[in-house]
């Protein structure tokens, strides 16, 4: 089989299974366990999968530019925005991440609820100029990729903050890898933020779902739940209710 061919059916396995075994492919097809990790390290390097032990994993479409992911599955981010947003009660302090989906927040947000809002992403700050909530800025290095401050002194200043809810992005949401995404200190950041929270919740949009990136967040059991529209009989879904881990299913009001 040619190289190309192995790669077509490897990430046909990966849409398929939500993960490739290199040693149960290599049996299967005949080849050595070294052809099938250089397939996967190639398509790793092309940003189509994402190399574990022992295999690989799909990769997340969420790990591109800002600008990029306005457009990924947009209706699916309004819903589990929509959902989220409705969990916010008058009077309380909630610390938003950086994202396309947290930004539908504050879209669904009432402007007139008042409440304490926490944020490192100028973005999400400036987006709640004509809310009437009060809204705090944290500010650090500010990492272009997803328009959100992140280093050593955000992380610093994310240690003074305590809040009831913090809504939590993340570019990949799999049963096995967990909550992941693609840099290491914005990875750090969200933890931080993470543990000023009195509960976490995962915002999961479609195309996050089933898949990974490169750099663990927290772990499932760190999570109140995850907000996602996905199918509750998806392979990914049902492997992480058999964890656990609560899913809250978007409203149907917001379909």
């Amino acid at each position: 089989m040619l190289a190309a061919a192995r790669k077509d059916l490897l990430l046909e396995r990966l849409r398929r299974d939500g993960r490739i075994v290199a040693k149960e492919v290599a049996v299967e097809l005949g080849l050595s366990e070294d052809s099938i990790r250089r397939d996967l390290r190639e398509l790793d390097a092309a940003g189509l999968a994402v190399r574990v032990y022992g295999g690989a994993l799909p990769a997340s479409p969420a790990v591109a530019d800002y600008t990029s992911r306005e457009s990924v599955a947009p209706e699916s981010k309004r819903r589990v925005a929509a959902t989220a947003a409705a969990m916010i009660e008058p009077g309380a302090t909630v610390i938003l991440d950086g994202g396309t989906t947290t930004l539908a927040m504050v879209d669904a947000l009432p402007k007139t609820l008042e409440c304490t809002i926490i944020t490192h992403s100028p973005t999400i700050a400036a987006s709640l100029l004509d809310h009437a909530a009060d809204v705090f800025l944290i500010g650090g290095r500010l990492f272009k990729h997803s328009a959100v401050a992140c280093g050593a002194a955000a992380v610093e200043a994310a240690g003074t903050i305590s809040a009831d809810l913090f809504f939590l992005g993340v570019t990949g949401v799999h049963p096995t890898a967990g909550l992941t995404t693609g840099d290491p200190d914005e990875a750090a950041m969200k933890r931080a933020l993470a543990s000023r929270a009195a509960e976490t919740y995962v915002l999961a949009s479609a195309e996050k779902i089933g898949t990974a990136s490169r750099y663990a967040v927290v772990p499932l059991d760190a999570v109140a739940g995850i907000i996602t529209d996905g199918e509750p009989g998806s392979r990914t879904l049902s492997g992480l209710a058999a964890a656990g881990v609560p899913i809250v299913s978007a409203d149907a009001h917001a379909r």
